[in-house]
């Protein structure tokens, strides 16, 4: 397969035109990056998004490993003297890496078998008699003939034996054979699961006498049962109707079969196809399973990134304990540190009053906005307490309550220690809990995507594909939302499109000699920021208070003159830009018919007008705002039938889990998600939502709430 027709199948398989495909390869080859191709390459694409050039560079990356596979088969095949035009020909046509590995199989050099014995005994002519007549009797007669005890064969039967073992392993190499059985597998297999030891306390206990097809299984039954099979509570099993498998297999010969052609059959898919085909079913099931639990996570981080920021507020961090106390962490409406404090007001301490005290002290003396309040161990007595403050404070006052996940990561991390070397990692994670209010992009990209907190089974699944899979969704939700090169940290600056860690080390160094950046083209002067890597993160980079007032707009430097000529034609002032009557007058341009007379694509210009109109426009704005609450709820307050609001935390297969402002999260199952049918939660629910959901269910004892998006869904008596 040449490079054209990996971009023409490229092109099939993802429904776009093949030039789209060459032009994206082009462009990643020659070290651009995704995000850049997507947002300053429109024109060149044909304005593929993000995901699909991601798609392109993936198929490429699999078609190009695979042609490289395809020329050492072809090679070790031929030195075999066993390359026929027919072979070649299926070898440089398959598109399938598996379907590769099938054809190679009878050439692939293998350890002894039962087979290999038989050849090397001479018996493989008895093969070509066993298969090409019905009568037994000729058969065993001509078996007499290789009996050779120097060989090993003691007796005809010995003979027959042989030669069926080379039918058998011819029969299980064939190709096309095992590409019937292995669809047929997956179409018609059932995974069935056992418990060890039917008496053994589990997790894993409702797979211990269970069953289910193995192409509906969903993802995260499939690798639930998995690690009760790595735990080595369960013993898992993929099976599958032979009768019709033998069915298909004995048409392999061309003459009615016998009874030692039974044998063959029978041999050859019990001992030789279906060991393999059921250990690529199972990978194909995990395979699967891995990348929706990729998704699913990948999509969660996304949203949880762009949960908008509740800017200039001044914010009273809180990190909730028991023994060690309550660590308090003040921030200023930049993030900077005004006050670290601890209190007591839990047990076993109960220092109520003097907690009280301390809390109302700071909330006056800093004029405090807002409190930020972890959800961690002790989060709800913690929260009670705040409440009850707020009581005595005449200002109405919220709070709301953070996701701390990955909060006690960072704050041990050396990140943290070189940001706060005098603070300890508690005191560094109540800094952290305010600053996830104010903006949490800026604070989440400091913490390992994977302790965010809004996964399933992401140890369950390849660590290097989700470390990747989450790398992207990080640097995606940076480069969309855009970066203040003058207030940006180090951390969120390696996110930026083309900028390494070392550089971004290097643009805070080099902001900190400057005391600020006044234009993007002081970024140049960035030791090891060169041309290209100038090119691939400038538009992204934002100088909100410079000279030039198109640095903080998302349009590139490269279109600064087609931006200059199209401001020249409507008579606008740079200075102007984002007042209402210049947005205005550019929603009445006539793209089309602008772009042609600025000589440039129309994906560019619109863009461009986009950004004119509202410059400084943060695209998180766009999102629900968190929820503030005044007031805590607890589970003895619930009825059945009881409308509340919460915030979407989590959104896996089987539903959404929702913070109503209890110690656990409620669960909406995808049953109750929606009146009509759901198959995937995320056609309905992202992290960060704010829905309406009914009590349906409540467990007291576990404070575990099951809820509805459905009111019709509620118990007659209550809807």
């Amino acid at each position: 397969m040449d490079q054209v027709q990996m971009w023409k199948q490229i092109a099939t398989e993802l429904e776009i035109e093949s030039h789209q495909v060459k032009v994206t390869v082009g462009l990643l080859e020659e070290g651009n990056t995704v995000p850049f191709i997507a947002r300053y390459r429109k024109e060149m694409t044909g304005s593929l998004d993000e995901e699909l050039i991601r798609a392109v560079e993936e198929r490429f990356r699999y078609l190009t490993q695979m042609n490289q596979r395809r020329k050492e088969i072809l090679r070790t095949i031929e030195e075999q003297g066993k390359l026929t035009e027919e072979l070649q020909a299926k070898i440089e046509t398959v598109t399938k890496l598996q379907e590769l590995e099938d054809l190679y199989l009878p050439y692939r050099p293998k350890r002894k078998t039962r087979a290999s014995v038989a050849r090397e005994r001479g018996l493989e002519p008895l093969t070509r008699i066993l298969a090409s007549t019905r009568d037994l009797h000729k058969i065993e007669q001509e078996a007499i003939t290789f009996v050779n005890p120097e060989q090993g064969i003691e007796s005809a039967d010995e003979a027959i034996q042989g030669a069926m073992d080379i039918l058998a392993e011819e029969l299980s190499e064939d190709a096309e054979i095992r590409k019937w059985v292995r669809e047929y597998t997956w179409n018609h297999g059932v995974l069935t699961s056992k418990g060890k030891d039917s008496e053994a306390r589990s997790v894993y206990e409702m797979y211990y006498e269970y069953t289910e097809p193995v192409r509906s299984m969903p993802s995260h039954r499939i690798l639930a049962v998995n690690r009760g099979e790595r735990e080595e509570f369960l013993k898992v099993k993929i099976s599958v109707e032979e009768e019709w498998i033998f069915a298909h297999l004995r048409k392999w010969f061309s003459i009615p079969i016998h009874t030692y052609l039974e044998a063959v059959v029978q041999d050859a898919y019990k001992r030789l196809i279906a060991p393999s085909i059921e250990r690529e079913a199972h990978a194909r099931m995990t395979e699967q399973a891995e990348e929706q639990a990729i998704h699913i996570f990948s999509e969660n981080l996304r949203h949880l990134l762009l949960q908008p920021p509740i800017a200039g507020k001044i914010v009273l961090g809180v990190d909730p304990a028991f023994r060690t106390g309550c660590k308090l962490a003040v921030i200023d409406e930049t993030g900077k540190v005004l006050h670290i404090d601890v209190i007591y007001p839990t047990a076993p301490h109960n220092d109520l009053e003097g907690a009280k005290k301390a809390v109302l002290a700071l909330i006056k003396k800093y004029q405090i906005n807002m409190i930020a309040i972890g959800n961690g161990t002790a989060s709800r007595e913690t929260e009670q307490f705040i409440v009850d403050v707020l009581k005595e404070v005449k200002q109405k006052l919220y709070y709301l309550i953070v996701n701390e996940a990955g909060a006690s990561v960072y704050s041990a991390s050396k990140v943290a220690k070189d940001e706060f070397p005098d603070l300890d990692a508690a005191r560094r994670s109540a800094v952290s809990i305010a600053r996830r209010v104010q903006d949490p992009l800026a604070e989440l990209v400091k913490i390992d995507p994977k302790s965010v907190g809004v996964g399933q089974y992401q140890h369950d699944v390849s660590q290097k594909q989700l470390t990747e899979s989450l790398t992207h969704v990080v640097e995606s939700a940076v480069n969309y939302v855009g970066v203040n090169v003058n207030t940006a940290s180090a951390s969120l600056l390696q996110y930026v499109s083309g900028v390494s860690g070392a550089v971004a080390k290097n643009i805070v160094k080099k902001r900190e000699e400057l005391g600020r950046f006044s234009s993007r083209r002081d970024l140049q002067s960035v030791p090891r920021l060169g041309a290209k890597t100038y090119e691939q993160c400038i538009g992204f980079l934002r100088v909100t208070d410079g000279g030039n007032p198109l640095d903080k707009t998302p349009i590139h430097p490269e279109s600064y003159h087609i931006t200059e000529a199209l401001l020249s034609k409507l008579q606008i002032e740079p200075v102007e830009i984002g007042s209402d009557h210049v947005k205005q007058r550019l929603s009445a341009v006539d793209v089309e018919t602008m772009a042609g007379e600025l000589d440039c694509g129309v994906p560019t210009l619109q863009d461009i007008l986009e950004a004119l109109m509202r410059p400084g426009r943060d695209p998180r704005d766009e999102m629900p705002t968190p929820l503030l609450r005044s007031d805590v709820l607890k589970v003895e307050d619930l009825q059945i039938g009881m409308k509340l609001q919460g915030t979407v935390r989590n959104v896996v297969d089987f539903g959404a889990f929702v913070d109503i402002g209890l110690k656990n999260d409620g669960l909406v199952h995808v049953s109750k998600l929606s009146d009509r049918f759901v198959r995937n939660p995320m056609d309905v629910v992202t992290v960060g939502d704010i829905v309406d959901v009914w009590v349906l269910q409540i467990d007291q004892d576990r404070e575990r709430v099951g809820l509805t998006m459905v009111e019709s869904a509620l118990p007659k008596q209550v809807g």
